[in-house]
């Protein structure tokens, strides 16, 4: 896509199996390429030539991700511009589905070759395994169902960024309202919370009907691979060996038992604090002592100036590696219409960089994205030199304890945006967000697991199993006169529409990121140092040998949890001597976050 900031980024290294100039939105210009490496397994008669055919194949792998990454990119940069969707769905319909076919191909003859038995199995075990699982789960059939959910998840990117509001005489994206959420006036807040919410509930009706499209093709998808439902199917192909939906619903338990308390008291003293009878939606994100909102800066050039501080604070290796990204044009920050909402960071395989696209608009939690996001482009950079493209990339789980440590120890240098007592108001918001999100990811998490463990549920029973867990997750706020932007909160959560089950590795990675944080507070240059090597495994190896790299243990049981519950505490009570004055019981009643944007698209 030649439109982008980025266009003339070189290739990582020479391409020594594909052409210079091929043409790779065009399938019969692909298609010979595909042919050559069958041909290659189909005659490799040393191990070492097997060994060179899958250096082949993730080179042709690479390019194809990487034209589909540039596609993708422009396509939710512009969401308006017909020509960037077009050029999307065309890669997806006409190149995407015929290289899947030939991938499973491949896939099959390299199981079935001989000499794959005289590979080292240290090096080889995990990509055998997920070579396996590609063999096991790919049907023909699926191919074009595959290509339908893709695009109704760009629909829905596109209904979502077409969701502006009039405020204060601008026309105002969603993710610029929720500024307006920590202003002290409450009236303000609660005005700005009301327009946002009552212009995603204008289209609640057409985000169910896309939802019930995704369902259908999703449960046609497991159906034709054999499974009895989406969410053992999704399982499987989510690469999930190392833990099972019984250990994620005692996950659940854990945080209920141990995360939950602590959450209903912080939004307890947040009430007393605000000197309100009840805490309501537009509460939740303003400073209870009634400070004017946090505002790290006021230009994205600022806010790239002092995140450089951190890292150049922290390591030189990070620091030079973001730098990097700045050089390159890799970063895409800037709010503004016709932008899809949320952010991402996306690799592009065969430049072996990253991309970040998010939409700032001046607030504190821009600070934290924009960490969280550096976090998953040092992962990138780390497995640069990995000639496998299957292990240039990691699990969503060990992705996210890359960010969120990035996150936990990057907010330890916030004096670079902040006086001391805003860096202590900064740092306690950050932290009890964290406690926040674990019963808000749980509720999400289960409420996944049961829409596609009962898929002849109606409307009615969706909304009221997620209202069943808004009330098993919640906290104090009070949702009165507001039930049904309370039923439809989980439309706010792109996962659901653009991927599928996935939502609870954020909390097992929030577990490894504070082991992360907790051995840095002790060690910092010794743990940096740990954190770097296992990101440089990329993902060779399975999840819980990733977290031993990191100097983590990959357990997320109540026993578990419980120190880091308390180490939370501890810090919280360090930031905040008031805790210990305001402590007072709590009450059991239901809520759950406002607009969800904890979370930023790995």
């Amino acid at each position: 896509m030649s439109d982008l900031p980025f266009a003339n980024l070189p290739l990582f290294q020479p391409r020594q199996f594909l052409p210079a100039g091929l043409n790779l939105g065009d399938w019969s210009q692909v298609a010979p390429f595909f042919e050559r490496l069958e041909a290659c397994l189909l005659k490799s008669s040393t191990a070492a030539d097997l060994e060179r055919c899958l250096v082949d194949w993730s080179e042709l792998t690479a390019a194809l991700g990487e034209e589909s990454a540039r596609r993708y990119i422009a396509m939710t940069c512009h969401t308006e511009n017909s020509e960037s969707k077009r050029a999307y769905r065309v890669f997806v319909e006409n190149v995407h589905p015929h290289a899947q076919s030939r991938h499973f191909r491949l896939a099959q003859h390299f199981l079935s070759h001989p000499l794959r038995h005289e590979f080292p199995m240290r090096r080889y075990d995990v990509f055998v395994r997920d070579t396996a699982t590609t063999v096991e789960l790919f049907r023909e059939e699926n191919m074009p169902l595959e290509s339908e959910e893709a695009k109704l998840a760009q629909e829905h990117l596109e209904l979502t960024a077409a969701m502006n509001v009039p405020f204060r005489g601008e026309v105002r994206t969603l993710q610029e309202m929720n500024k307006f959420l920590e202003e002290p006036d409450r009236a303000t807040r609660r005005e700005s919370w009301e327009l946002g919410t009552n212009r995603a509930l204008a289209d609640a009706e057409k985000l169910e009907g896309l939802f019930e499209s995704l369902l259908r093709c999703r449960e046609r998808q497991a159906a034709n691979a054999g499974f009895k439902s989406y969410r053992e199917y999704a399982w499987r192909r989510l690469r999930r060996f190392d833990y099972t939906p019984e250990q994620c619903a005692e996950f659940h338990a854990a945080i209920e038992q141990e995360i939950l308390p602590v959450v209903r008291e912080s939004q307890e003293r947040r009430k007393m604090r605000l000197g309100v009878e009840t805490l309501r939606p537009w509460d939740t994100e303003v400073d209870p002592d009634g400070a004017a909102p946090l505002r790290p800066f006021t230009a994205v050039q600022e806010l790239l100036a002092r995140t450089q501080r951190i890292f150049h604070r922290m390591d030189e290796s990070l620091n030079r590696s973001f730098q990097r990204l700045q050089e390159l044009k890799l970063l895409e920050l800037e709010a503004r219409k016709g932008k899809a909402p949320g952010g991402y960071q996306v690799p592009l395989p065969e430049c072996r960089m990253p991309f970040i696209c998010l939409s700032l608009v001046g607030v504190h939690m821009d600070v934290l994205t924009l960490l969280h996001e550096a976090g998953h482009a040092f992962h990138s950079l780390a497995a640069q030199e990995e000639p496998l493209l299957a292990y240039r990339n990691a699990p969503l789980e060990f992705c996210e304890v890359a960010s969120q440590s990035m996150e936990l120890i990057g907010s330890e240098h916030l004096d670079e945006f902040y006086a001391p007592a805003d860096v202590r108001r900064a740092r306690r918001t950050h932290l009890e967000r964290i406690l926040e999100s674990f019963p808000w990811l749980a509720a999400v998490d289960a409420f996944q697991d049961w829409v596609y463990t009962h898929p002849s549920h109606t409307r009615t029973e969706r909304a009221e199993a997620w209202v069943g867990l808004m009330e098993r997750f919640g906290g104090v706020v009070d949702w009165t006169g507001y039930e049904p932007a309370r039923a439809n909160l989980w439309h706010d959560v792109g996962h659901f529409f653009q991927s599928p089950l996935c939502f609870v590795e954020y909390g097992i990675a929030w577990l490894g990121a504070l082991q992360v944080w907790s051995n840095w507070k002790q060690d910092p240059n010794g743990t940096l140092a740990a954190y770097k090597r296992a990101l440089a495994l990329g993902g060779s190896r399975p999840l819980p040998e990733l977290f031993a790299a990191a100097g983590c243990q990959f357990d997320f049981s109540a026993k578990a949890l419980r120190p880091l519950a308390q180490l939370l505490r501890q810090e919280l009570a360090a930031l905040d001597p008031c805790i210990h004055e305001l402590s007072v019981p709590f009450e059991a009643r239901a809520s759950a976050p406002t607009r969800e944007k904890r979370f930023p698209l790995p």
